[in-house]
């Protein structure tokens, strides 16, 4: 099993709304490192869905890939913000996964996770990192999963 981290931004598609609709096509992905990555990822693999471009961002839940990457029609759709005139349906450029909700986390801020010494070599607190599909290690998945799983003392 391969462990990833999966951003989304919570006023267009969190957490929340994972676990409403029980599962979604992680579509728009338009990096081809990010769209590499959802390549390799396999049936079962678990991934950290973040709430990205948030005030705090964060770990919100954990997520399970239920389908492997797929052509994402988004990017045929003229319809659709992640249009793309120069895919080929033949050869198509982007992909995406099938995700399902596995368990929501107490939410685990950005700053918490820089903290985390789990974390200190994460691709997701490298600085200049943008991208919104990224491995994790099993030892950084389970860190932030562990965080998520505590009750916060208020």
């Amino acid at each position: 099993m391969a462990y990833w981290l999966l951003k989304s931004e919570p006023d267009v598609f969190g957490y929340d709304d994972l676990v409403r609709v029980k599962r979604e096509g992680w579509d728009g992905i338009r990096n081809f490192q990010a769209r590499n990555y959802l390549r390799e990822m396999k049936v079962g693999d678990k991934a950290i869905f973040y709430h990205s471009n948030a005030k705090p961002p964060g770990a919100a839940g954990v997520c399970k890939i239920v389908k492997a990457a797929e052509p994402d029609p988004t990017q045929f759709d003229p319809q659709s913000k992640y249009y793309d005139p120069t895919s080929d349906s033949s050869d198509p450029r982007w992909d995406w996964v099938t995700v399902a909700p596995v368990k929501a986390l107490t939410f685990v801020p950005l700053d918490d996770l820089k903290a985390m010494p789990e974390m200190a070599d994460s691709r997701l607190t490298a600085k200049g990192n943008r991208l919104s599909v990224l491995p994790l290690t099993e030892r950084e998945f389970d860190a932030v999963v562990a965080a998520g799983s505590r009750k916060r003392r208020r």
